[in-house]
């Protein structure tokens, strides 16, 4: 007859018979069956303002590749170059798909006009406008627990016609250049007296431009400055639960400046926490939706900044109206994390790179050369020393707008450390490009090695190779092809346009990049223009790709 044991013995020896047990188990099945507890993966609904691949496909491709879930609206709804897409469509979408959303991030300039351009160039109403705020209310009302983060634009203010690229009304063609600088003098006449030679400048652009031009300009814009007043009030109402203001390509004296800055005034009693008035706008969904992100997991990360020698933070870039450390804190709070200078307590550093001289060049310039410049070597210094310290590095390049800076990227070639980085970006205007470089960065933290580094790849195949290289040489030889077409309509060149960018971009990869075995490349021009490129690669499972990609 058995004797029972005492109840400490018996429950060590319970633990010991279920220890084995399971070591058992164990043995018989993946690790990840037993001891992965299986978690439904957040879903955001994203709403982009138009269907541009940066603003859609490669938004999506970032958040997904940190492990969301992303519910985009079809195609024929979305906004492009000709269409203005569908508001009404759009919003049915939303009511729709909202029931399985953890979060929503919502373009107002799809919602409101169709699209970022139709926002520019529609003919709605203001009644029409204002009612669709209220497609805002709707939604709040039948998912009151769906978070909703909208982003909006202040209409931009291009400097002429060349930089409006055909998306203003087509009178901007003949007097683009005559509204930028007659709004920048009523701009500065607000805040200062102007001086005689600028008031005589001021008193011709009035008799140059036409009325009717002005007036219709004008109204378009009190629509939008009225719609996002509304919205403020959104906000206060805690219909939105975060609402970002983007000034579109901007400068220190410009219609938008002037718009922001009363619309600043209106909203000086929202919190931080609630609201902001950023430059930029295409790197506001990817932001936006960071924020999304990290609220959900209640993540804060610190992001320290640093910039390359010489002006550094204090730069003014090309297309933006205050210093960029401004702009990059003001990122940084966007994305949900918070700005600091101590890069051994901070989650990632944010690296920016600078001209000495703090000016902004374009990228397609003879200027931007293979040769490094007074601080390229010393900037990728920096950037090997923290790496090498373990501490995750995003490069925001913001030398020349538009493109990548050729020396850093032969530099950190040569170096090896293109693919050693977490995030990288150098499109557009700089503010696109430290806001993306900084969504990207920080979500990477949470993605594998083989997600982040072909994230970088699709940066570096558009950035460095086609929007700093390739896209100029296209543009010198568009007229070797038959029909019509040019760099901003391509029409019949289109085709041959593509076969080119084909052709050279595959050549830059094997002289540059050969290492990455890239067999074939696709490029597409979705808008019928050379400013935006969609670039599919396809690879060979030779030993780098293998060490880079983990491709088996």
């Amino acid at each position: 007859m058995s004797k029972c044991l005492p109840a400490g013995k018996y429950l060590i020896f319970c633990r010991i018979l279920a220890a084995i047990v399971i070591g058992i188990f164990v043995a018989s099945v993946p690790y990840n069956t037993v001891f992965a507890k299986k978690i439904k993966p957040k879903v955001i609904l994203y709403v982009p303002h138009d269907n541009r691949p940066v603003s859609n496909k490669q938004t999506v491709q970032v958040l997904e590749k940190a492990g969301y879930i992303v519910k985009v609206p079809p195609d024929n709804l979305l906004g492009n170059r000709r269409s203005f897409g569908n508001p009404e469509g759009i919003y049915q979408w939303i009511l729709v798909n909202g029931k399985d959303a953890d979060a929503a991030v919502i373009s107002s300039d799809s919602l409101l006009y169709g699209s970022l351009v139709a926002s520019r160039k529609h003919d709605f109403m203001k009644d029409r406008v204002l009612q669709r705020t209220d497609y805002f209310i709707e939604i709040h009302k039948k998912y009151p627990k769906l978070p909703l983060y909208v982003f909006s634009s202040i209409m931009r203010t291009p400097k002429n016609a060349a930089a409006s690229g055909s998306e203003e009304p087509s009178y901007y063609r003949e007097y683009g250049e005559e509204i930028f600088r007659y709004t920048a003098l009523t701009d500065k006449q607000r805040l200062q007296p102007l001086a005689a030679a600028e008031q005589a400048e001021l008193t011709k652009l009035k008799e140059i431009i036409p009325q009717e031009v002005l007036d219709d300009w004008f109204n378009r814009r009190f629509k939008n400055f009225t719609a996002n007043k509304v919205l403020i009030g959104l906000v206060r109402n805690n219909i939105l639960s975060y609402l970002v203001l983007g000034c579109d390509d901007n400068a220190p004296y410009s219609q938008t400046h002037a718009e922001s800055v009363v619309l600043g005034k209106y909203s000086a009693d929202l919190p931080k926490s609630k609201f902001c008035i950023v430059s930029g706008v295409d790197e506001l969904g990817l932001l936006l939706s960071t924020r999304a992100a990290n609220e959900m997991r209640n993540y804060h990360p610190a992001v320290a900044i640093n910039y390359a020698s010489g002006y550094g933070g204090a730069t003014v870039p090309a297309y933006s109206d205050k210093p960029i450390d401004l702009s990059v804190r003001a990122e940084i709070n966007l994305a949900g994390g918070v700005p600091t200078t101590l890069p051994d307590r901070a989650a990632m550093l944010l690296l920016v790179n600078t001209n000495v001289s703090g000016w902004t060049y374009e990228a397609g310039e003879s200027l931007n050369s293979e040769e490094p410049r007074a601080n390229t070597l010393s900037f990728a210094d920096n950037i090997a020393k923290y790496i090498d310290e373990k501490i995750p590095v995003a490069v925001g390049d913001i030398a020349y707008a538009n493109g990548a800076d050729n020396a850093l990227l032969q530099v950190l070639r040569q170096r090896d450390l293109l693919f050693k980085l977490n995030s990288y970006a150098g499109w557009n205007t700089a503010t696109n490009s430290t806001g993306w470089s900084i969504a990207q960065g920080i979500l990477s933290l949470n993605m594998t090695s083989d997600n982040k580094n072909r994230l970088l790849l699709t940066r570096y195949l558009d950035d460095w190779v086609y929007q700093a290289n390739v896209r100029s040489l296209v543009v010198r030889q568009l007229n070797i092809f038959p029909g019509q077409g040019t760099k901003l309509t391509l029409g019949d060149k289109n085709m041959p346009a593509e076969i080119n960018a084909d052709r050279l971009t595959k050549a830059f990869l094997d002289r540059y990049l050969s290492f990455l075995g890239i067999k074939a490349i696709k490029v597409e021009f979705p808008w019928d223009r050379l400013f935006e490129a969609d670039i599919d690669v396809s690879t060979n499972p030779n030993a780098y790709t293998k060490h880079y990609f983990g491709i088996q």
